[in-house]
C-alpha cells in the first residue's frame, strides 16, 4: 500500500527547498465572507513557472495559467498570492502533481440585478449601473481576449465583430450567474454570457456591456 500523504509531504518539502533557491517571498491570502483578496495567512517563497516545470519556455500571449513551485503546506485552492511579477490564486492543487496557478491581470466586481417580486407598474428593470447590487468586490481574477467574437445583429457593412472575454476566478466569488456584470478595475463593463463551475474555479465567458 502505497503512503501518498508522506510522499506528497516530500514533494512540499522538495518544492519548499527549490523556491529558497529560485523564488521570491510572496504574501499568501485566503478570502472570507465574500472578502478579496481575503485575510492574510504567511508569506512564502515561490518560483513561478510558465508553461512546464523545466524553465526552458517563457510567457506567450493568452496563457493565464502557471505553475508555482512552493511548500504547499496550509495552502489551498482558491489562495492567492501577491508578489513581485503579480497577483495569482491556486487553481489545483491535485495529488503528487505540480502546483496550478492563475496571473491575475485584473480587479473586478460582480453585480447582479436583481429580480423584483412586485406587480403593476414598475420602474424599469434592465441593466444599468445604478440598478446593479455587487456581491463580490475587489476580486484579482483573469481577463483575457477569447478567440471568437460575434456579429451584430445590424449586419452592416462597416460593422466589426463583438470580442469575446475569457474570465478566471475563484469558486469563493459565489454563484456567477448569467447576465450579471463585471466591472473592471478600467471600468469596462462586461456581461457574463455563460459561467462554469469546475473543479479548479469559474471559467466565465463575457462580453463587453454596450454603454
Amino acid at each position: 500500500m502505497t503512503d501518498q500523504a508522506g510522499i506528497q509531504a516530500k514533494i512540499w518539502r522538495g518544492y519548499g527547498k527549490a523556491a529558497r533557491k529560485l523564488g521570491a517571498e510572496y504574501q499568501f491570502r485566503r478570502p472570507a465572507a465574500g472578502a478579496f483578496p481575503g485575510t492574510a495567512l504567511f508569506t512564502r517563497l515561490v518560483s513561478i513557472n510558465a508553461e512546464d516545470m523545466t524553465y526552458r519556455k517563457p510567457d506567450k500571449y493568452g496563457k493565464a495559467t502557471k505553475y508555482a513551485v512552493v511548500d504547499g503546506t496550509g495552502v489551498a485552492p482558491g489562495d492567492y498570492f501577491i508578489g513581485p511579477e503579480g497577483t495569482f490564486f491556486i487553481a489545483a492543487m491535485q495529488p503528487l502533481l505540480p502546483i496550478l496557478a492563475v496571473e491575475c491581470n485584473r480587479t473586478v466586481v460582480f453585480a447582479r440585478v436583481p429580480n423584483d417580486p412586485g406587480v403593476g407598474a414598475r420602474g424599469y428593470s434592465g441593466m444599468t449601473a445604478r440598478s446593479e447590487l455587487p456581491y463580490a468586490s475587489r476580486v484579482p481574477c483573469s481577463i483575457l481576449q477569447g478567440t471568437k467574437g460575434e456579429r451584430n445583429e445590424a449586419k452592416l457593412p462597416a460593422d466589426t465583430r463583438v470580442p469575446w472575454w475569457a474570465v478566471l476566478v475563484p469558486a469563493a466569488v459565489g454563484t456567477v450567474q448569467y447576465g450579471d456584470t463585471i466591472t473592471d478595475d478600467l471600468n469596462q463593463r462586461y456581461v457574463v454570457s455563460s459561467a462554469e463551475l469546475t473543479a479548479l474555479g469559474y471559467r466565465i465567458t463575457a462580453t463587453l456591456a454596450v454603454a
